[in-house]
């Protein structure tokens, strides 16, 4: 895999148009397809759906849910080796063993989105305080535009310049300029951003992530609840389509391949969320009869816990056919309603069960 601050692939043209953009209005290169058009309808239908009979914005389980996969998705991208697990301990205060620096990858990237909301979309200021949130004691140049040349390489090979740094400042005014101004629908705009940003390759380190926290941002300011929406973790899952999409939109010279792929994205995010609260009722309600009213698959794994307080996360995937991610997402939710807690380190500690 391509490694660097972020991966990209090899622009047709490497940021000439953008470049010389000084003497007319700059328009980021992209065509509103069929596709594109069918989609936003499409992901319109869903976020109807969402915002009368889904409390997204209200439920403060569900959004801390949701917040840790993002987190954890965002980082596992960029190699990040922490679980699902490990990210939620760290964000509660728990001491973990892992490597320092991906623990503060953690405790930047919780602190950076806590504080999003406060941020302007549209406010270069904004975003050069958000990445010194997320990227403060990883990179001497945090909340600072780079001031020397990087490059993305597979291998030996460079597979991508960034702009070079003396052209950031003007092409990210440029950028926000049209941000600012542009007509375009909320959806294809906040991907034309992600693609462009990510193309520029403005910092150092933490492109990737922050272009991802910048487009949540945008998709929150048309609908606030994009801000607890974990479209991270999709992205996670279909890592190889997403770099594919920014490498053929490099060679097209263009961000349509990559906004058809990113409202997709967000399209089957929104349909996994509405599917999964239709199954169930999400969480876990312990009251006067003591149990679990939630899926199969809860009760199965709290009896397995409760049976075996020591087994493993990788363990009780096997035990149920489960990805090792999935009953991660599941321990979660039990931790998060209080029915179990993890009492010690990943592999030596145990399971203490709140129920009996």
């Amino acid at each position: 895999m391509p490694h660097s601050s972020n991966d990209l692939g090899t622009p047709k043209d490497p940021a000439l148009h953008r470049m010389d953009v000084a003497k007319e209005e700059y328009q980021p290169p992209f065509t509103v397809t069929d596709k594109i058009m069918n989609l936003v309808i499409k992901i319109g239908e869903l976020v109807g759906k969402v915002s009368v009979t889904h409390g997204l914005s209200s439920n403060p389980t569900l959004r801390r849910e949701n917040r840790i996969r993002t987190i954890h998705s965002s980082l596992a991208i960029e190699q990040n080796t922490l679980t699902l697990e490990q990210v939620s301990d760290v964000i509660e205060g728990k001491r973990i063993l892992g490597p320092p620096i991906e623990i503060r990858e953690v405790k930047n990237a919780y602190e950076a989105y806590e504080y999003m909301q406060k941020l302007n979309p549209y406010s270069i200021k904004d975003l050069l305080k958000g990445h010194k949130i997320l990227m403060m004691d990883l990179v001497k140049e945090a909340g600072s535009f780079r001031s020397k040349g990087v490059g993305v390489y597979a291998g030996d090979n460079l597979i991508h310049a960034g702009t070079p740094p003396q052209y950031v400042p003007q092409l990210m005014k440029n950028l926000f300029d049209w941000l600012k101004t542009s007509k375009v629908h909320p959806l294809v705009k906040s991907c034309v951003f992600h693609y462009e940003f990510e193309f520029i390759h403005p910092f150092t380190d933490g492109n990737g992530r922050m272009g991802r926290m910048w487009h949540t941002l945008l998709l929150s300011e048309w609908k606030d609840f994009f801000a607890w929406l974990p479209v991270e973790t999709l992205i996670y899952e279909r890592q190889n389509d997403y770099y594919q999409a920014i490498n053929n939109s490099n060679t097209q010279g263009e961000s349509t391949i990559f906004v058809e792929f990113m409202l997709r994205t967000i399209r089957d995010s929104l349909l996994e969320m509405i599917n999964s609260e239709n199954k169930s009722n999400v969480g876990i309600n312990v009251g006067i009869n003591v149990g679990i009213k939630n899926n199969d698959l809860e009760k199965q794994l709290f009896q397995i816990i409760r049976s075996n307080p020591r087994i493993t996360a990788k363990e009780l995937a096997v035990a149920v056919s489960l990805t090792q991610r999935q009953v991660e997402r599941i321990i979660l939710k039990l931790k998060n309603k209080g029915v179990i807690e993890r009492v010690g380190a990943k592999k030596n500690g145990y399971w203490k069960i709140n129920m009996d």
